[in-house]
């Protein structure tokens, strides 16, 4: 067999099949964590190439290597494998058969790329220079998903760790690069001002939350513009507002929900300090209490510079890369590059409708730069930590 390679072209057939695959399993969504059917196609496709899946204490989800360890170093690939709860929209002709569930974000491009840069590595297997770990993600919207893959012990031993995510603003062939910080950390948080009821034509009977909850929303937003510097990117957002059920009656508790996305640490606290204060002080005017829970949410996602170079060198083989800038989406990647070295891009699929649209779609023609990505950068990777 010749000499290993890490510059591997993808061929058609390969691309084809990696198609096909998709178009099943976004004809097949399946929801955070319950991703069972698609556990079985991913395992059942593995073992067709020779590559049986690690024994983990795994609900959903799929870990397997090729490759052995005694020669090299462990790189892993990931990708994630779960929907959303989307009405699809589209007319495809492989559109979701289960109505309410949808492959909105395109993470069935990534788990197909992931499978067709498995057949492609394990052709090459003999020939590596180490061990390559597949990571089959579920519960990603969730931020699940890494944490329990993470338990699990699919980080041991790995040297770094590769992931990407499509990108509909980009071209197809244009790969979305950046060093450092690339996505935000997440906080959820959950709020219940608890008044007093009374009827409406007599609120001085009681202690109204919609008035109370309505100056919490008002005075959260010189949080960040008069709190937080200009320079540093932070955004608060209440999304969901609940109280009352009739038009005559002023209820005795409102609930409000949203995020709070942040990149720096001492950010991130500082928000969630004057927000917490907020809400102390304005219930404490108006004579109220309150409840809030912090859902814990991804860290930010940075990118490992060193990493950095050895990536855009890989990509500029085989595609354009383009400085990519922040952005306050999460992504629960960042639970592994909190831990070991890691690196995440954009690949481009040039589509019109953005991330959690009803009418989201993936252009099939990115395929070969996402399954190119996998391969080369894990081969050099192998050969840069031997």
């Amino acid at each position: 067999m010749a000499e290993m390679t890490d510059k591997i072209a993808i061929k058609q057939d390969v691309v084809t099949k990696a198609i096909k695959t998709r178009h099943y399993i976004h004809a097949h969504p399946e929801l955070s964590g319950q991703e069972f059917e698609t556990t079985k196609l991913i395992t059942k496709k593995l073992l067709e190439l020779g590559i049986t899946p690690l024994d983990l204490p795994l609900v959903t989800g799929v870990v397997a290597d090729i490759g052995d360890s005694n020669k090299g170093p462990t790189i892993a690939l990931r990708a994630d494998m779960d929907a959303l709860p989307i009405v699809e929209a589209t007319d495809l002709l492989y559109a979701s058969e289960t109505l309410g569930v949808m492959h909105a974000c395109g993470h069935d491009f990534h788990t197909s790329s992931l499978l067709a840069a498995a057949e492609v590595l394990k052709k090459h297997e003999d020939n590596l220079k180490g061990r390559i770990r597949f990571v089959f993600q579920p519960a990603e919207e969730t931020n699940h998903g890494a944490r329990e893959l993470i338990k699990a012990g699919t980080l041991k031993d790995v040297a770094a760790i590769i992931g990407f995510h499509n990108k509909p603003d980009l071209p197809v062939g244009t790969i979305g690069f950046k060093n450092e910080a690339l996505m935000a950390a997440v906080d959820q948080f959950a709020v219940r001002i608890i008044g007093t009821g009374t009827h409406a034509a007599a609120p001085q009977n009681g202690k109204d939350p919609i008035v109370t909850a309505s100056q919490i929303v008002a005075n959260a937003q010189a949080i960040i513009s008069r709190y937080i510097a200009p320079t540093d990117s932070a955004v608060l957002s209440v999304t969901h507002i609940q109280g009352g059920n009739t038009w005559n009656v002023i209820p005795s508790d409102v609930f409000f929900e949203g995020t709070i996305r942040t990149f720096d640490e001492t950010v991130r606290q500082k928000v969630k300090q004057l927000f917490a204060d907020t809400i102390s002080h304005t219930t404490a005017l108006y004579g109220q209490s309150f409840e809030i829970e912090w859902i814990p949410g991804t860290p930010a996602l940075y990118n490992d510079t060193d990493l950095g170079v050895i990536v855009k060198d890989v990509v500029s083989d085989f595609a354009k890369y383009q400085e990519t800038g922040l952005t306050l989406g999460g992504e629960d990647f960042a639970n592994y590059v909190h831990l070991i070295p890691g690196f995440f891009v954009f690949i481009g699929t040039g589509t019109p409708f953005e991330w959690h649209n009803p009418e989201f779609t993936v252009n099939d023609a990115a395929f070969p730069y996402a399954i190119a990505y996998y391969v080369n950068t894990s081969l050099r990777l192998l050969r840069h930590f031997n």
